[in-house]
Formats: structure tokens, C-alpha cells, sequence
């Protein structure tokens, strides 16, 4: 609008009807007219000002760690997972197609479900034999983290910060340490069979010993390889894979749980810790329980810490490998194997890289899924999408 003062001529100060016209079809088509007082102008100046150099601060601040995830995480997984597809032996160039390498397509991992011989027998034991050890440290190490927490957490327990500090040393300590002190107490004139020799008991020979938990179990009851565990799986019999961890992989067990509940401890203690002091003197008033309060009130409101913990234990369960390594290398006959020191036996001993990478990969796949369950499982009802992704919101 001119001024009252303005002294140009009133043909300049009046917008032709044509112009004015034409001013507004370009605004209704999105069109900017250049002029200062157009809405759209200044928008698009804001946009590509401000907002725009932000969002290229934002790229240049993050561009390292991108080029770091690049070069040490992403392409190693894909050249891997090429490898996976070849029969590289290590001594040429993987990508050097017919110069020491043939692309050989599904066959390593055909071989490992559906081929019989030595790679399947032994795949499908390290399979067998972390099933039982995922199923036994991942609930007792989260259950055993969590009553630690609580333990830790009640402002009635003098001493806090030393047992926290107790309870969370094993697992700064060194694990391959560990191993080796397990080794020395679980010997066959160790401390634990002296101490078990006090009650009568005559220990066994704990890391020369094959049975499995759930075969001492059936032979205590008078069964014994019956008829009908005859019938094979995947290369097994069924009596194979019901055999349990054995003896020996029960002391892995037994040192995994001791020295990782004090980390997962310490991620329930800060989920305690950032629940609203309100809820717990509702809880009081209402007149819950102990067991009420965890049940209904503690757990529900913890959940994303109980996913985190339960999680972090699957992944690191099904990757064990310097308790492996360190305890025996997979004996006594196989039954400590695992997926992860398979993989690297495969490769790095047999020097067929493809084998070991095929059964990287199935690993990844199967944490994948067992992730996705649980987390199918932690969710409300109401909350619940389809398992796979298959179809829409229930």
C-alpha cells in the first residue's frame, strides 16, 4: 500500500489490472513472483538459508562415522557375503572369477541342510548345542541381572555401591582370564570336585565328559535310545538332538551367566532409576505386594530395558566363541561347538572361506528372527503387528 506521502505518480503507484491479474495465477500455480512481499518468495529463501545450511552442517558432522560404518562394517559384510556364494580357498583374489575362484551359488548353504557328510553333521551339532545354551543362560542371566538390580536398587541396602561394584567386576574382567581359572577349578583334581569329594560325591571329569543333561536324565528313569527317537533330522536322530548341553558345556554355561549379569545388571538399575517416585507410592497406597508391584507395575514400565537385555543376550549367545576357543575347541566329541568357532574353523583352519561364510550368515539369520519374536511377544496385544510384517495392524 503507498504512503499518504509518497510522491511518485499514481500510474506507478497502481498495479495494472492485467499485472495484477497475472501475479495472482502465478501464485495460485506455485509459481514465486520475485516480488519482496510474496509469501512464497521468502519461504523459498528461508528454505534453502537457514534450513539448508543446517542440514548440510548436519551431513559434514556425520560423514566420518558414515565413512568409518563403510569401509569397516558394510563392505566387509558384503564382501562376505559374496564370498558365502563362492569356493574362495584365500589364496587368490575373491574376485578374480575364474583365476583360483568359481562363483558356486547356493551350494554352501545347500551343504550345510541338505547335503549329508562331515560339514552338515557338524553345522547341525554347533546348532544343536547352542539351541540348549541359548535357552538356559539368555532367561536364567536376564532373571538373575534383574533380581541383582532390585537387590542393588533398595535404598534399605547398605553398601550399595560396593555391591554393585562386586557384582559388575566379573564382567570387566578379561573373559578369556576366566576361561582359564574355570579350567583350573573344574579339572578333574580341581577346587569344585575337592569340594563335592567333602559330601561323598565323586565329581566327574567335567570337560572329558560328552553326556548330555537331558540323556542322564532319561537313562535315570530307564530310558535309553528308545525306537521311537529313531528318525533323523536335518542328519540327526532325534535322540541326538534331545541329548541336552552336555557336561561340559554346562560349565560354559554356568561362567557365561556369572559373568554377564552384572552389565545387564547395570542397564536394569538405570531403568529402576528412571521410574517416576509417584508410581511407587500409588503402588503403596493400592496396597500391593512385593510380587504385585514387580508384576504389574515394574515390569510393564521397564520393557524397553527387559527387550534391550534379553536381545544383547541372544546376539551374544549365538556368537560365542572365545569361551570356545579357550575351553576345549569344541570337544569333548563336538558337543561345545558352536556356529561362530565352526565359522572360524571352517575358514581359517579348512581354508574354505566359503563354507564359513554361509554359516555366518545363517546365524545372522537366525538371531534376526529370534529378535523379531521376542519383540513380538514384549509388545501389548493391542499394540501387535503381524510377526513377519505380513498384512496389516491386527
Amino acid at each position: 500500500m503507498a504512503r499518504i506521502d509518497d510522491e511518485r505518480p499514481v500510474e506507478d503507484l497502481v498495479t495494472p489490472a492485467g499485472a495484477r491479474a497475472g501475479q495472482v495465477a502465478s501464485a495460485s500455480a506455485g509459481v514465486p513472483t520475485g516480488q519482496a512481499g510474496v509469501p512464497g518468495a521468502r519461504r523459498s529463501r528461508t528454505r534453502g538459508g537457514l534450513r539448508g545450511r543446517e542440514g548440510t552442517a548436519g551431513w559434514i558432522f556425520v560423514a566420518p562415522m558414515i565413512i568409518i560404518l563403510g569401509l569397516f562394517l558394510v563392505i566387509p559384510i558384503g564382501m562376505a557375503l559374496w564370498v558365502s556364494f563362492t569356493n574362495w580357498q584365500g589364496n587368490t583374489n575373491p574376485f578374480a572369477v575364474g583365476q583360483g575362484t568359481d562363483v558356486v551359488g547356493l551350494k554352501n548353504y545347500t551343504d550345510l541342510f541338505a547335503r549329508d557328510g562331515l560339514t552338515r553333521d557338524n553345522f547341525m551339532q554347533s546348532i544343536g548345542n547352542t539351541f540348549y545354551y541359548v535357552l538356559l543362560v539368555v532367561p536364567l542371566q536376564t532373571v538373575l541381572a534383574l533380581g541383582l538390580a532390585l537387590l542393588v536398587n533398595n535404598s534399605m541396602l547398605k553398601g550399595r555401591s560396593f555391591f554393585r561394584t562386586a557384582f559388575y567386576f566379573p564382567s570387566v574382567t578379561s573373559s578369556i582370564a576366566i576361561a582359564t581359572v574355570f579350567l583350573f577349578l573344574f579339572s578333574n583334581t580341581g577346587a569344585v570336585n575337592a569340594f563335592l569329594s567333602f559330601f561323598g560325591i565323586d565329581g566327574p571329569q567335567w570337560f572329558s565328559d560328552s553326556r548330555g543333561l537331558l540323556h542322564l536324565a532319561f537313562n535315570a528313569v530307564g530310558v535309553d535310545n528308545p525306537g521311537w527317537a529313531q528318525g533323523q533330522v536335518l542328519g540327526r536322530s532325534i535322540w541326538d538332538w534331545l541329548s541336552g548341553p552336555s557336561v561340559a558345556m554346562f560349565v560354559i554355561i554356568f561362567l557365561v551367566i556369572w559373568t554377564t549379569s552384572g552389565t545387564f545388571m547395570l542397564m536394569f538399575i538405570a531403568a529402576l532409576q528412571d521410574l517416576p517416585v509417584e508410581i511407587d507410592e500409588a503402588a503403596a497406597l493400592d496396597g500391593t505386594t512385593g510380587w504385585q508391584k514387580l508384576r504389574h507395575v515394574t515390569l510393564p514400565m521397564i520393557k524397553p530395558a527387559l527387550f534391550l537385555v534379553i536381545t544383547l543376550g541372544l546376539i551374544g549367545t549365538w556368537q560365542v566363541f572365545d569361551q570356545i576357543y579357550v575351553m576345549g575347541k569344541g570337544a569333548p566329541a563336538g558337543t561345545t561347538l558352536s556356529p561362530a568357532f565352526l565359522s572360524y574353523q571352517q575358514s581359517f583352519g579348512n581354508f574354505r572361506y566359503g563354507s564359513g561364510a554361509a554359516m555366518a550368515f545363517v546365524v545372522f539369520l537366525i538371531i534376526i528372527v529370534l529378535t523379531r519374536v521376542q519383540r513380538h511377544v514384549l509388545t501389548d496385544k493391542d499394540e501387535r503387528k503381524p510377526l513377519f510384517g505380513l498384512g496389516g495392524r491386527k
